[in-house]
């Protein structure tokens, strides 16, 4: 019998693990949109306060890739953003396809951070969501963009280890860890 049977704890902080294997991250961290949602700048400020390494380049190409030692990579589909970038679904979908390409032929690991929760979820999005997060060594998620379980099934299927957090904020402390 437990103790703390009957007894409601509130919920502060949730951080699930989905176990697979044990991944290095190194830095210097190079932080990019697939997509080009506004995501990428909340990724920035949790680098920056878990004091990463690290440099933000949303159209990222291969060659942003020298010297890197992980790459952050922030699925979240927005016209707006593309609109403001200059360019279309279908050539940032090339673009992200050949940084993923680029990022394993160097063997730079790439960490999935999605924070947009249901907003970049579904329809234009989880084309976006599902390249990067099949392609990870690691997940962080906002457990509001895994109702539906889209990502934990991924980090099921290819043994990805997924760390579900109850917000935006809570995403910095699983982050800052895997670099410790």
């Amino acid at each position: 019998m437990s103790r703390f049977k009957g007894h409601v704890f509130p919920l502060l902080f949730l951080v699930i693990s989905v176990t697979g294997f044990t991944q290095d991250f190194q830095q210097p961290v190079l932080i990019s949109s697939a997509g080009q949602s506004a995501d990428v700048k909340l990724v920035k400020l949790l680098a920056s306060r878990e004091n990463l390494d690290a440099v933000t380049v949303p159209l990222a190409a291969a060659d942003d890739l020298k010297g890197v030692g992980t790459m952050l990579l922030v699925p979240g589909f927005s016209s707006k953003g593309l609109g403001a970038a200059g360019i279309s679904q279908e050539e940032e979908m090339d673009r992200v396809r050949a940084l993923v390409k680029a990022s394993a032929g160097e063997k730079i690991p790439i960490i999935l951070v999605h924070v947009g929760g249901n907003a970049r979820r579904k329809g234009q999005s989880d084309a976006f969501n599902e390249l990067v997060a099949r392609n990870s060594a690691h997940m962080i998620v906002v457990s509001q963009g895994d109702e539906d379980h889209f990502f934990s099934d991924i980090a099921s299927e290819e043994n990805i280890p997924l760390d579900l957090v109850e917000n935006i904020a809570a995403a910095a402390t699983p982050l800052g860890a895997l670099f410790k």
